[in-house]
């Protein structure tokens, strides 16, 4: 809250930490406690560089669930078997999609699926009886994911960093961003189990990852290996089919928020804005720097503008320093043509402008926000962030949405609270909140090949009457441009 300079996206609240120098992030955490996650905000570094950051309860104050024995972070990640920067240049030189990864992993380690890495495959011990709290983060760089682990149920207790009103479900998907909390009871027959993720693709004809990583879950009374050395098999888990939309549907649609005494969610509405969120194809010339769909180039878009980041300065500082020619404030509030967004869309759609374009918000506004998939390329389920808020999500759906319909249907007693919301394929979601955090904050795809493509956007929150309601001065170390 008000230290958007601890934000970190490269060109929006900062230019990039050059090499060999160092900037510190100083924030205050504020009515958050849960499992959420730092990373590299530059290019495609994030696939290597991440890491959980665990918010406490404060001293005295329980969970709102029985204490857990122990707890676990489990992050899921991405590997590819070259440098990464390598694979970004490559993609955004031929204009084609990136290559897919070769490897997922958990804590780092691909597991016994893959050649090579079953020595080092993560292991987590647990006694028989106790409660462990699994913090399960998906810090891919390209792959929403499923994970489960074999004979377990998994009680899910709270998610970006907010609680929830706890269910049990065999399956968790989390897309790229997101950070979900799991209660697993060591109650089964001691043995050694498989945690597992594989991947959720949506995308239509699109190649992904179709691999399965795997950790062990093993009872600490299970006997020790016999004189051979070799220990037993664990017990892999059944994950759901990769394009399983019923699946993630009914987990999703589980998720109730606890009452809070410091937030309710906005009824009056004062921006109502709606935003297409997809991708896009660029016509060019062929060659080698034109090899997309049929001698096109790869873009993304929302509301039909790809963005664009600058290079000579961060979004913040002009704003803050009133720098002109950096960024414009023209972003549309709702589409620039109206079309069937999940239906046939017209050839002439395809291919977005290009701008750097602001939305600007009064300081305490209540913002409602339709994200609305569309099938131009191909339908797809994206997991849109807001940098800087935690949201309600108030209504999820198929098809184009339709106030006069779906508006009846939305949930304003309990909804979940996020930061990163996963659009389903070929749908809609609607997200509310007070705008009541000044600065510039990108709201973007957090699978980082669309984000590299254009599917981002970011909000100018102006600052409110008093000190306390406006943008901190910025850090005497605030990377250099």
């Amino acid at each position: 809250m008000r230290t958007p300079w601890a934000d970190g996206p490269e060109y929006v609240t900062q230019c990039p930490i050059q090499p060999g120098a160092s900037y510190t992030y100083r924030f205050t955490i504020e009515n958050q406690d849960g499992t959420l996650w730092w990373h590299a905000h530059s290019r495609w570094l994030r696939a290597t560089v991440y890491g959980a950051l665990i918010i406490y309860p404060k001293l005295g104050v329980p969970y709102p669930f029985p204490k857990p024995t122990k707890e676990i972070p489990v992050l899921l990640g991405e590997w590819w078997d070259r440098d990464i920067i390598s694979v970004l240049r490559q993609a955004t030189f031929t204009g084609a999609a990136p290559n897919a990864s070769d490897a997922y992993t958990i804590n780092g380690q691909p597991g016994d699926l893959y050649r090579c890495s079953s020595k080092e495959t993560t292991k987590f011990y647990v006694k028989s009886g106790e409660t462990v709290l699994l913090r399960i983060i998906n810090a891919a760089l390209n792959q929403e994911l499923f994970f489960t682990v074999a004979n377990h149920m998994l009680t899910v207790v709270g998610n970006d960093a907010t609680y929830n009103k706890p269910f049990a479900t065999r399956v968790v998907m989390l897309g790229p961003g997101q950070t979900t909390n799991v209660l697993l009871t060591a109650n089964q027959i001691a043995g050694r189990y498989y945690m597992a993720t594989r991947a959720y693709a949506t995308a239509q004809n699109a190649a992904f990852d179709n691999t399965t990583s795997t950790a062990i879950l093993e009872y600490d009374s299970v006997p020790c290996p016999s004189k051979t050395g070799v220990a037993s098999r664990p017990l892999m888990p059944v994950l759901p089919r990769f394009n399983d939309t019923a699946t993630v549907t009914a987990f999703t649609s589980q998720l109730r928020s606890l009452p809070s005494k410091n937030a309710k969610v906005p009824t009056q509405i004062d921006e109502n804005l709606f935003f297409t969120v997809g991708l896009g194809l660029v016509n060019c010339m062929p060659g080698p720097r034109c090899q997309g769909p049929n001698n096109t180039r790869f873009a993304a878009s929302m509301n039909n503008i790809s963005f664009v980041l600058p290079r000579r300065t961060s979004l913040l500082q002009a704003y803050y320093q009133n720098i002109p020619g950096v960024y414009t404030m023209d972003f549309p509030p709702v589409p620039l043509v109206t079309f069937d967004y999940t239906g046939n869309v017209s050839r002439g759609l395809w291919q977005p402008r290009f701008g750097t374009k602001l939305y600007k918000l009064k300081f305490g506004s209540n913002v409602q926000i339709v994200l609305q998939d569309t099938a131009i390329v191909t339908t797809e389920d994206h997991p849109i962030h807001l940098h800087g808020y935690h949201f309600y999500v108030v209504g999820q759906g198929f098809g184009n949405f339709n106030p006069t319909v779906d508006t009846a249907g939305f949930n304003l007693i309990d909804p979940p609270v996020r930061n990163t919301i996963n659009v389903p394929v070929g749908g809609w979601a609607v997200i509310r909140f007070v705008a009541d955090n000044p600065g510039v904050w990108l709201m973007h795809c957090h699978i980082d090949s669309h984000l590299t493509w254009g599917l981002a956007m970011a909000f100018l929150v102006e600052n409110g009457p008093g000190e306390l309601q406006s943008i901190e001065a910025p850090p005497p170390d605030l990377p250099p441009c």
